[in-house]
């Protein structure tokens, strides 16, 4: 028996939406489209998490932010996660529903390459996204992929060529700062054959948000031999719930790379997938997570492996402490016909409170005999051996602890390719662990 779907928003809603931003017939009905089903589609059913009683209901409002004139007007908080406070090449910011700052180099931009505001590239290139929207993530794969397709706004649209290898990073902020705005960006990256890209972004809210949620949408599409490497850091208040898909579709001899630092202060929805179709496809994934007070996290990591001597590294460190929760899931998915593929993953988590909660899930799925897959998975707390052994060295008690702490974490952190996010994550880090 099923029971009738509260949503947060209804068609006149959305309607109005695609009117005010005179999208193109097939987006707006779309957007339709995905409303009704939200309706009818359930909640996903993640592994021990009630996320029902998490708060899903306040996606606020579309409401329009003035174009920056000066990157000054951001608020500080976010005005420090730029990489550089004077280069404004190569730059995109969303603050709340809109893209308030976007901008692209000449040397790129004369090389074909796009990046722009998805709203902007949809009256630009309508028939290229009407080709990829919501075909990596699917609408009608649970309530919220349903509803974030009723309801983005602002987002990414990454186009890179055929052959070109971009030597510098792009980047892009997105920072919430009204919880009465709704704020779901969606991420598209093309990168077309034998090209490569760097993609950086990070997300930071500031002030009350006031119990908002955040529901974010990445679409990656690795055509062959491209090379993808994706670097995001969420930052986001303890009062917004953090709702992120992000899914990569790798053709033959692509590769994606991904690092992720999941630092939010409230509940969390992570969910980072690469579809590894082409034969000879790569990826490698790299999360991390700290959880404080009683926020609850659910972190999955998946590579799905369709293609012949496909290859799939997953690891995972989490830290928690206090009262927080954090369930992390690993799945390696080896599917029938994909001879010779490698799969393999680790997730550990280092609990610091005898409160705090930890499950590590490997899961290992496999349809194919000729293959190679393998998983490692530990929850534990810091050793006091290796706390001895550093203080008989001459080093306290408190700092040994966060010694250890930042080598466990750093297999991942080392990973961010733009050195100041190193800095900025490792900073992060060290204010959420509260040293």
């Amino acid at each position: 028996m099923s029971t009738q779907t509260i949503l947060p928003v209804d068609r006149h809603f959305v309607s109005a939406l695609s009117d005010r931003k005179k999208e193109p017939s097939w987006m707006a009905s779309l957007r339709l489209e995905a409303l009704e089903l939200a309706g009818s589609l359930e909640l996903p059913k993640l592994e021990k998490t009630r996320i029902d009683r998490w708060n899903l209901h306040s996606f606020g409002q579309y409401t329009e932010s003035p174009q920056l004139r000066e990157l000054s007007e951001l608020p500080e908080t976010a005005q420090n996660l730029l990489q550089s406070g004077e280069q404004t090449d190569n730059l995109l910011v969303q603050r709340n529903s809109d893209v308030v700052f976007h901008r692209i180099s000449a040397e790129l931009a004369e090389q074909g390459v796009i990046f722009t505001d998805l709203e902007e590239a949809l009256q630009q290139h309508s028939d290229l996204l009407q080709r990829y929207f919501m075909s990596a993530v699917k609408m009608d794969e649970n309530r919220l992929t349903a509803l974030h397709a009723a309801l983005w706004n602002g987002g990414v649209f990454l186009y890179v060529p055929k052959n070109v290898r971009m030597e510098v990073p792009l980047q892009a902020l997105f920072v919430s700062d009204n919880a009465k705005a709704s704020f779901c960006p969606h991420v598209m990256i093309i990168a077309e054959d034998n090209s490569f890209v760097t993609y950086v972004d990070n997300y930071v809210s500031v002030g009350d948000s006031e119990g908002l949620v955040h529901s974010g949408v990445v679409e990656i599409f690795a055509k062959q031999g491209a090379h993808v490497q994706f670097a995001s850091v969420h930052n986001l208040r303890s009062s917004v719930t953090d709702l992120t898909y992000r899914r990569g579709i790798l053709d033959n001899d692509a590769r994606i790379d991904w690092v992720i630092g999941e630092l939010n202060g409230g509940d969390c929805l992570s969910d980072t997938t690469s579809v590894l179709k082409g034969n000879g496809s790569r990826s490698n994934a790299k999360v991390i997570c700290v959880g404080t007070g009683s926020q609850k996290l659910n972190v999955t990591t998946k590579a799905v492996h369709f293609g012949k001597n496909s290859d799939s590294d997953m690891i995972t460190r989490a830290v928690m402490r206090e009262e927080a929760t954090a369930i992390i899931n690993g799945i390696t998915k080896i599917e029938k016909g994909a001879t010779y593929a490698n799969g393999q993953q680790t997730e550990k988590i280092l609990m610091l409170s005898p409160q705090a909660r930890g499950d590590a899930n490997p899961m290992l799925l496999i349809d194919e005999d000729e293959v190679k897959a393998g998983h490692a998975a530990s929850v534990g707390k810091v050793d006091p051996e290796q706390v001895y052994y550093m203080m008989s060295r001459g080093i306290d008690r408190e700092q040994a602890t966060r010694l250890i702490i930042y080598g466990f974490l750093a297999p991942i952190v080392s990973e961010i390719p733009i050195g100041k996010l190193e800095e900025q994550l490792k900073q992060l880090v060290e204010r959420k662990l509260g040293q």
